[in-house]
């Protein structure tokens, strides 16, 4: 039996009660031995008691209330303190509201493991978007191509995925080197790592999956988050 001793995975949350249950009993099932830390942004629903009851069984999940410990709020602030507070070699981040399909992290700690500093969980098609939406990523998608390849970053076929595995140690170093450019209340930290990454050898490999419809909960998209991914841009 494969085991995952070397993984964790960091799921953001901000009211993913109906859906954060599902997908750590699926994680825990599937990939035997991996962590979880759950990094809460102040979730006023029971997605604490859901984290924390199976918590109480599991001593591989972790629950972080970063509300609580009054932190600066962002997905890309919740991403940054997972990966700091993991403990294993390898660091995976996924939403936790069930677009991310959990069979796709055994392939990215796969290709981690095999040596790949980088890899990114791809969208290959994308479901319930509107043409309006569409365009407006594409556009945007763009523009941050334009900025990697103009500063010689290496890039992605899906720059702003937030589905990926690093190797830890190379994400904090990069994270260290750089953390004015990191856009800590944004949502694109993938990008973010892209732009300030400067080594040139992170062998970057992709694994393509199709991006699921959300079932349960609202998204968090919106003209704050648009404003705070073009400052990523520009940063």
């Amino acid at each position: 039996m494969k085991m995952y001793n070397d993984f964790t995975v960091v799921l953001p949350t901000l009211n993913e009660e109906k859906n954060i249950g599902v997908l750590i009993h699926r994680l825990l099932r599937e990939y035997k031995g991996i962590r979880v830390v759950v990094v809460d942004d102040g979730s006023r629903d029971g997605t604490a008691g859901v984290v924390k009851k199976i918590g109480k069984s599991h001593g591989s999940v972790e629950f972080v209330d970063r509300a609580a410990q009054g932190r600066e709020r962002g997905l890309t602030a919740s991403a940054i303190d997972g990966i700091s507070s993991s403990r294993t070699k390898f660091v995976i981040v996924m939403d936790a509201d069930l677009q991310h399909p959990a069979e796709v992290v055994g392939k990215l700690a796969g290709r981690l493991a095999s040596g790949s500093g980088l890899t990114v969980a791809v969208r290959a098609d994308v479901r319930g978007w509107e043409a309006h939406r569409k365009l407006i990523s594409k556009t945007l998608m763009s523009m941050g191509y334009a900025i990697l390849i103009a500063s010689g970053r290496e890039r992605c076929k899906d720059i702003f995925s937030g589905f990926f595995g690093v190797d830890k140690k190379l994400f904090i170093e990069t994270l260290e080197a750089n953390k004015g450019r990191f856009v800590y209340g944004g949502y694109k930290i993938l990008f973010d790592f892209l732009k300030c990454n400067s080594r040139g050898s992170l062998n970057i490999s992709e694994v393509p999956y199709s991006f699921g419809l959300r079932k349960h909960g609202a998204s968090k998209a919106g003209i704050k988050q648009g404003m705070l991914l073009f400052k990523s841009l520009l940063t």
